[in-house]
């Protein structure tokens, strides 16, 4: 059985999310475009929201719930977007503010919800307000982190805070202060202390919610509040520590005021309008803080996405994951990809090996309860981009030295190879050669704004360490070593050369030679293909009553599978494991096999490298890779998974 199986007489498909459209994000799937990289309308080699709404029946027949655009305002692109000087105003580079508007109705008028970037921890050092500041306007530097620098002459920075992006996270301006970013020196830090950066940043959420906006992603949603003092850390490779040790900049107690107003702004809406926070926390009690009742409605479980391929390390995840936002009664997200980190097909061992393990992570992770994100190019199983030539690429993090970092920092890692450390910034000969030192491809600002840095070297480079079920170590994936123009490759669309449907000319990063195989068009109609998988799964989780929502089959006592059945309450150690209130529970298992039951439903993930038999826990309706069943026992393909229903 392939995964072309899905002629299964199910339930009603429309979503699993209650039908009047209140708490559709608890079980939604959110599709992130990032834009530059998506569609271009133009010509110009870079993606806009035209090429966007072009291409919003893709995703719409693809299944997902909602779009989440990365940023699109005016911006000198030294961080992709991240670096904001109008957060009212359409960059020229991705067109206008009726664009925008188009955008959105067309949205919506295919049943798709669109969510934003917000970016509250920094601005552009172009913003108006950064420029007054410089100017030396009373009063304009209380906005953002101002400090007299240490030493006898002030020549050394106040504290021993380290960018994101490498080096100091200090830069000393003429009249000798210095001002705080903690990603590039074209991104100032915000004082949230300041009532004017509250009042401001309320009437731009207002702006775009009265555009029609449906949510927002919070960039750095953790990092807003600065600790009393700005004390030192005491430490280097201050990167490395982030969500996994307490730090003086990121995950202060007082962001959750800020997000307790903002939640009150969306609710003052009252249709549905969501706050996701990016947010990096050392526990999944701490990330749980973010999603309270009065807090926002997603969380990004980064936790998940940088778990290895190991079913014990998963299954940890997935429990401590669930535990957290039930706790304070909220969905649970999962995500495999997103901008800035190694893609899952690489992170996994690339090759044959890498896609069979992300399309089964892509089972999984849209079998379980609550609501998950989806990267774009993930659904047509695209590898990362691990050969770009050093003078195209637009990360600052390439410039500013965090590779050469991750390499001090993890003396045990995979030998790191020497190009490009310390070269020189890339070159301006992309599309739009303005400011060349960013990566000009919308990326999320740092890892802190995505899971690269917080996970550490290892996930930085893509290595997707950890010891398969055999007791053997696969060798490391190529990766990026901590830089993240890997990912943002324009997507393939349709033909055999580059651009391959993207637009009218070329990309602003350049496709691999054999994209075309992996295009929409080739794909489309392939039962064996990526992306069918991910279609025929989105269809089910909607169809299926015991998927999607984390509240399905609450209290119903319905997890364990049919007669004959695995037996209920045990997971793959055989330990009991009663159900969620999530209605999920944990079945007895081989080794190397997960498996767990929701209402009329089970999934199985065999980790391992070659085939395992087991009684059969219901009927299949979809699988990653062929599955041989007699209705009683299967054998489970390696390292695949595979859905069943009774």
């Amino acid at each position: 059985m392939t995964h072309d199986s899905t002629a299964v007489q199910l339930a009603s498909s429309s979503s699993n999310a209650t039908a009047s459209g209140g708490g559709w994000w608890r079980d939604a799937v959110i599709y992130q475009v990032y834009v530059r990289s998506f569609a271009d309308s133009d010509g110009d080699g870079i993606g806009d929201l035209r090429g966007v709404r072009s291409r919003l029946p893709h995703l719409a027949r693809l299944g997902v719930d909602a779009v989440w655009l990365t940023p699109f305002y005016v911006s000198p692109q030294a961080d992709g977007g991240y670096d904001v000087a109008d957060y009212r105003a359409v960059d020229p580079l991705f067109g206008d503010l009726s664009d925008a508007d188009e955008l959105v109705r067309a949205a919506h008028a295919l049943g798709l919800r669109v969510i934003v970037d917000v970016v509250p921890n920094h601005t552009s050092e172009q913003h108006p307000w950064f420029r007054a500041a410089l100017a030396g306007e009373p009063g304009a530097r209380g906005r953002y982190h101002f400090r007299p620098g240490r030493g006898a002459s002030g020549e050394l920075p106040p504290n021993d805070w380290e960018s994101i992006f490498g080096g100091p996270a200090w830069t000393r301006v003429p009249d000798g202060d210095w001002y705080l970013h903690l990603f590039a020196p074209e991104q100032p830090d915000l004082d949230w202390d300041h009532p004017e950066v509250a009042a401001e940043f309320a009437s731009v959420l207002r702006f775009w919610l009265d555009l029609g906006i449906d949510g927002f992603r919070i960039d750095v949603a953790h990092g807003m509040v600065k600790a009393p003092g700005l004390p030192d850390i005491g430490r280097g490779a201050q990167a490395t520590l982030i969500g996994t040790e307490p730090l003086p900049f990121f995950d202060q107690d007082g962001v959750h005021e800020i997000h307790r107003s903002w939640r009150r702004l969306l609710d003052s809406y009252g249709d549905g309008r969501i706050g996701v926070a990016e947010a990096w926390a050392p526990t999944s009690e701490r990330l749980a803080l973010y999603v309270r009742p009065d807090e926002l409605h997603h969380a990004f479980n980064f936790r998940f996405l940088n778990c290895p391929w190991d079913p014990t390390a998963m299954r940890t995840v997935i429990d401590e994951s669930l535990a957290a936002t039930t706790a304070v009664g909220a969905p649970t997200t999962w995500v495999l990809s997103n901008h800035d980190v190694v893609r899952h097909v690489t992170r996994y061992g690339g090759g044959a090996r890498g896609l069979a393990r992300a399309r089964a992570a892509a089972l999984l992770m849209l079998a379980l309860p609550g609501s998950a994100y989806v990267y774009q190019g993930e659904e047509l199983g695209l590898p990362e981009v691990a050969d770009l030539p050093d003078r195209l690429r637009r990360d600052p993090a390439f410039r500013r030295g965090r590779r050469q970092q991750w390499a001090t920092a993890d003396p045990a890692g995979p030998e790191r190879e020497a190009d490009g450390a310390g070269s020189p910034a890339p070159d301006a000969s992309g599309p739009r050669a303005t400011t060349p030192t960013g990566p000009g491809s919308g990326v999320a600002s740092g890892p802190a704004a995505g899971p690269s840095a917080a996970s550490g070297p290892a996930a930085a480079s893509g290595s997707g360490r950890g010891s398969d079920p055999d007791g053997t170590t696969p060798p490391e994936a190529p990766g990026q070593d901590g830089l993240r123009d890997g990912c943002r490759v324009p997507l393939p669309w349709s033909g055999d050369r580059a651009p391959y449907g993207f637009g009218p000319a070329g990309s602003w990063l350049p496709q691999p030679a054999g994209w075309g195989d992996l295009s929409v068009a080739a794909q489309t109609g392939d039962p064996h293909s990526t992306l069918e998988l991910y279609r025929a799964a989105l269809e089910l989780r909607r169809a299926m009553p015991g998927l999607g929502a984390p509240e399905a089959g609450t209290g119903s006592g319905e997890g364990a599978g049919p007669e004959g059945g695995p037996e209920a309450g045990a997971g793959p150690d055989g330990s009991a494991e009663g159900p969620y209130p999530c209605g999920m529970r944990w079945q007895s298992a081989p080794e190397g096999v997960l498996l767990f039951t929701r209402p009329g439903f089970a999934c199985t993930l065999n980790s391992r490298p070659d085939p395992v038999e087991l009684p059969a826990p219901g009927r299949p309706v979809l699988s990653s890779a062929p599955v041989e069943t007699d209705g009683r026992t299967v054998r489970l393909p390696p390292e695949s998974c595979t859905w069943w229903s009774w």
